[in-house]
């Protein structure tokens, strides 16, 4: 285990959202090698101390059940230097007390990553440290692409982790496990069977705060280009050698080379943007997203995404996959659902609808739709929900993501040329709404989207 984490961007909400938290947690479950110690670096500042007693006011807020005892072992870990984190000369001298490799996390916007792994390069790292980066992994295709020339001038691919938490989630894993793992479900997992493939992450919040980030993004950028697509990768991918990072990455890649996104004069009709407008979310006022602090009207930013993809190979050809996401709705829902086709006669008197499968990401939870004999009329069909819920994983996706990056386990990060795969898919949507190929709807906070 990699025994020094530096943080750049220490001070930001990323490190006090995610990170420290993540880290929390690690040291609660004893995963920590007791050597191990976290260097916070940022433009503020502040001597150690009271990097420490920022860093204990953040997880009473973030992580309120933890013992004082613990807050106490992850504080007593850090160290604070101040330097501005795109000068090669200032990093150097911040990173000097290292005595062996780090593992260093860009806890900062992507607009400076680049000049971050630049003064990286030139700072005297140790040879053997790793680089850790948060999404948006670059801005579009080309800045994705020369980001990763610029990282492979100075780390190595295997020493690289594009983190996405999501893969970290319990019922993502568990794609991998109901489709592999279970004789029953792969033999009908393809086009021949299945009619459809929705991929949901429907929010009720709303912006939050985020708009120096958000307004920038929008929601196809925020979440469809890396969260949504990765869940399609592990839901279309063929079968694995192994679960080893090579052999699943090489899988993932495959499936999100072979997405098909809409053509030019298919966008209207396979793609939505919207913005929610004032109403009210869980019995709270929700302001218009243009009226939000922060943003620009001008920008005509969205909130919801919904695109259809296909994905060109034998397996799927023709199966339609819809991506949506949005904020500030009325229901959070939060799955990949699998609707399977009618089946091909039917002797009931009845139709049966078809059955469905729906993965549930948070809550975790997995459930089967069938069609049984009723109680009454035995030829009446009835429909049966099979349920499995999963208690709460010990530790939160973050916290698994950052024990893989200090084991040196890249397993649930996103290689390079996935990275540039999800911007292939989502470029010609982005021009298409640019171009105003696609109006911009709306709809109320609180309501079910447009």
């Amino acid at each position: 285990m990699i025994q020094n984490l530096v943080v750049l961007g220490a001070s930001g909400d990323l490190s006090a959202r995610y990170l420290l938290p993540a880290v929390a947690r690690l040291h609660a479950a004893g995963l920590l090698d007791d050597r191990q110690t976290i260097l916070g670096i940022d433009r503020d500042e502040r001597d150690d101390e009271e990097f420490r007693a920022a860093a204990r006011a953040r997880l009473a807020r973030k992580a309120p059940d933890l013992s004082a005892r613990d807050v106490r072992g992850v504080t007593d870990r850090l160290r604070h230097r101040s330097a501005d984190v795109t000068d090669a000369a200032q990093l150097a001298a911040a990173l000097g007390d290292l005595t062996g490799p780090a593992a260093v996390y860009l806890a900062l916007p992507n607009t400076i990553f680049q000049g971050a792994v630049r003064a990286l390069a030139g700072s005297g790292l140790p040879a053997g440290s790793r680089l850790i980066v948060e999404k948006p992994f670059g801005a579009d295709l080309a800045d994705a692409r020369r980001l990763n020339e610029t990282i492979h001038g100075c780390f190595a691919e295997d020493d690289v982790f594009r983190v996405d938490h999501f893969l970290a989630k319990q019922t993502v894993l568990n794609v991998l496990g109901l489709r592999f793992a279970n004789r029953v479900f792969e033999p009908v997992w393809n086009a021949l069977h299945i009619a459809s493939v929705d991929i949901v992450w429907d929010e009720t919040v709303a912006l939050k705060g985020r708009a120096g980030y958000y307004d920038g993004a929008g929601a196809l950028k925020d979440m469809t280009q890396n969260h949504l697509l990765q869940l399609l990768a592990l839901v279309a991918m063929e079968p694995p050698t192994s679960t080893g990072h090579r052999d699943l990455r090489d899988r993932k890649i495959d499936a999100l080379r072979a997405v098909r996104p809409p053509a030019a004069d298919q966008m209207g009709a396979l793609t939505r943007r919207a913005r929610y407008t004032a109403g009210r979310v869980d019995g709270r006022s929700v302001p218009a997203y243009v009226d939000e602090p922060g943003v620009d009207p001008g920008r005509d930013t969205e909130t919801f995404a919904e695109v259809t993809v296909y994905v060109d190979n034998w397996r799927w050809a023709g199966v339609p996959f819809r991506l949506r996401t949005g904020k500030a709705l009325g229901q959070a829902r939060r799955e990949i659902v699998v609707r399977f086709r009618p089946v091909p006669h039917q002797p009931f008197p009845d139709t049966a609808p078809a059955n469905r499968l729906r993965m549930r990401l948070d809550p975790d939870a997995i459930s089967l739709d069938i069609n049984l004999n009723g109680s009454g009329d035995p030829f009446c069909l009835e429909r049966v929900h099979l349920d499995a819920r999963f208690p709460a994983q010990q530790l939160p996706p973050y916290a698994h993501v950052l024990l893989g990056v200090l084991h040196g386990d890249p397993t649930l990060s996103i290689r390079g040329d996935e990275a540039e795969e999800g911007w292939r898919i989502v470029e010609p949507v982005l021009k298409a709404w640019s171009d105003g190929t696609v109006p911009m709807l709306t709809y109320p906070a609180g309501s079910g989207g447009p």
